[in-house]
C-alpha cells in the first residue's frame, strides 16, 4: 500500500533519516551467492518497500520481478525504479493474488491490518515470506502469523520476520549475556520512542484517501505503539519475555489536526514476575528535541544500555563488564542480514522452523498489550488482554478489489 507521500513529507522522512543515519557512509554487505536466483515480488510499493526492495535488489540471490500496490501510480513508479514489466504489476486490494502465480518469493511491506491475509495467500501458493513488523495488529492475527510460520516452516517454506535489531549482533550479544545472568536479578528499566508527527497524507474524506492515511487509523496500521514503538519495545520483550500487568495511558494532545484515531504518546508501566519496565513515546512536535529509541535494563549485577542507531553495551564489574558496539548503521545493516538469512534459508531448502517470528509475534503481542492496558481504567493482566482484546475490522468498503 502506497507510503511514498508519507516519507517524502518531513515527519516520516526525518524518523528515516534518523533511523538509517550514516547509510551512505558504509558500503553494503557483499552477499555470496552461487545458486539459483529467487525471483520476488513486492507488495507495498511506498517507502518501506522502496528502501527495502533497494537492499534487495543489491543481493545476487534475489530478482524483483513483479509488484503490487494498490495504488497504479506507486506500482508503476516502482516498476520503472526496478525495471519491472508492465503485466508484472498488479493493483487493487487483491492484485497481490495474481502475483503470487509469477514468483518463488514475496516481500510484505503494505499496511499491517493486511500482513496476515497476504501472508496466509503467500504461504497456501508454496511462497516464501519476508515480512515486515509488525506481524499483526489484534491478537487473532499474531497467533495466526505464529502457527502459519510453524506450518509453513513443515513443508519447507520460509516465513523470515524482517525486524532490524534481531539480525544485529550486538543486540544479539547483548541480549544473550542478559539471559545468561550478566545483570543478575532484573530489577527495573526504562524505554523511549520518540518521533515527530507523520503528516497526513490525503484529505480523508473518501475511502482511498483514507487508506493513504492508514498510520494514522489503528483499524489499519494499529495504534503508534505497534506501527511505530514496536522498535524499543522489542528489546524490553526479548529481554524480560511476558509481563504479567500494565498500567498507564494514551492520547492525542499534542497532533495539530483530527485526523484518524492513532495516538500521539504513551506513557506505561509493564511488570513482570521479577522487575518492572517504564515506557514513554511519543509522535509529534518536538521542537527540535532528537529521534530516541532505546533502553535501559538495570539488574543487581549490571546495567544493560542501549540506542536504535547507537551503542549497546553492560556496565557491571569485571564478569558483568561488557563493551558492546555501535549499531549507528542498524535500520540499513539489520534488514540487510535479514535478506541474507532469507536466501540461505530458500536456497538450502531450510527454514529451521522459521525461527524469527516467534519473538516478532511476541514483541507484536507486548506492544498490542501496552495499547489495551493504557485504554483499561485502572490498568490489565495479561489474561486479561488476551481474553477482551477485540480484533480490528476496517472498514474496506469503496476501495477496489
Amino acid at each position: 500500500m502506497n507510503r511514498r507521500s508519507f516519507f517524502q513529507t518531513s515527519g516520516l522522512a526525518t524518523v528515516l533519516s534518523q533511523l538509517a543515519s550514516n547509510a551512505s557512509a558504509e558500503a553494503p554487505l557483499k552477499a555470496v551467492h552461487d545458486g539459483p536466483v529467487i525471483r520476488i515480488g513486492n507488495i507495498g510499493c511506498g517507502g518501506r518497500g522502496n528502501f527495502v526492495s533497494a537492499i534487495i535488489a543489491e543481493n545476487p540471490g534475489f530478482k524483483i520481478t513483479a509488484a503490487h500496490d494498490y495504488f497504479a501510480d506507486s506500482a508503476a513508479t516502482f516498476g520503472g525504479k526496478y525495471g519491472i514489466a508492465a503485466d508484472q504489476q498488479f493493483t487493487g486490494l487483491d492484485g497481490y493474488k495474481k502475483m503470487l502465480e509469477q514468483v518463488d518469493a514475496v516481500a510484505i511491506h503494505s499496511p499491517p491490518y493486511f500482513h496476515v491475509q497476504q501472508a496466509i495467500d503467500a504461504v497456501a501458493a508454496g511462497k516464501h515470506v519476508l515480512i515486515a513488523k509488525p506481524m499483526a495488529i489484534d491478537v487473532k492475527g499474531c497467533e495466526t502469523i505464529r502457527q502459519l510460520a510453524k506450518d509453513a516452516a513443515a513443508k519447507g517454506i520460509v516465513v523470515l520476520a524482517d525486524v532490524q535489531s534481531r539480525g544485529n549482533e550486538h543486540f544479539q550479544e547483548g541480549i544473550k549475556r542478559i539471559h545468561d545472568g550478566a545483570l543478575g536479578d532484573l530489577m527495573f528499566g526504562e524505554c523511549h520512542y520518540e518521533a515527530d508527527l507523520i503528516p497526513r497524507n490525503d484529505d480523508d474524506s473518501n475511502p482511498e484517501g483514507r487508506l493513504k492515511n492508514w498510520v494514522r487509523h489503528r483499524d489499519l496500521g494499529g495504534d503508534i505503539i505497534t506501527e511505530q514503538n514496536i522498535h524499543a519495545l522489542d528489546i524490553v520483550s526479548w529481554a524480560f519475555g511476558r509481563p504479567v500487568r500494565a498500567s498507564g495511558n494514551c492520547g492525542r494532545g499534542a497532533r495539530p489536526d483530527n485526523i484518524g484515531d492513532a495516538s500521539d504518546h504513551f506513557s506505561l508501566l509493564f511488570e513482570f514476575e521479577k522487575g518492572a519496565v517504564t515506557f514513554s513515546s511519543r509522535q509529534f512536535n518536538g521542537w527540535g528535541s532528537p529521534f530516541a529509541c532505546g533502553n535501559r535494563f538495570v539488574g543487581n549485577k549490571g546495567i544493560f544500555t542501549s540506542e536504535f542507531g547507537g551503542r549497546v553495551m553492560i556496565r557491571g564489574d569485571k564478569e558483568s563488564f561488557w563493551r558492546g558496539g555501535d549499531t549507528k548503521n542498524l535500520y540499513r545493516t539489520g534488514t540487510e542480514k535479514n535478506i541474507e538469512t532469507f536466501r540461505v534459508a530458500i536456497t538450502s531448502k531450510n527454514p529451521n522452523g522459521n525461527p524469527t517470528v516467534e519473538g516478532a509475534v511476541e514483541s507484536t503481542l507486548l506492544t498490542l498489550f501496552g495499547e489495551f492496558a493504557a485504554k483499561t481504567p485502572g490498568g490489565a493482566t495479561w489474561e486479561e488482554f488476551m481474553s477482551k482484546s477485540q480484533s480490528a475490522n476496517p472498514d474496506l468498503s469503496g476501495l477496489k478489489a
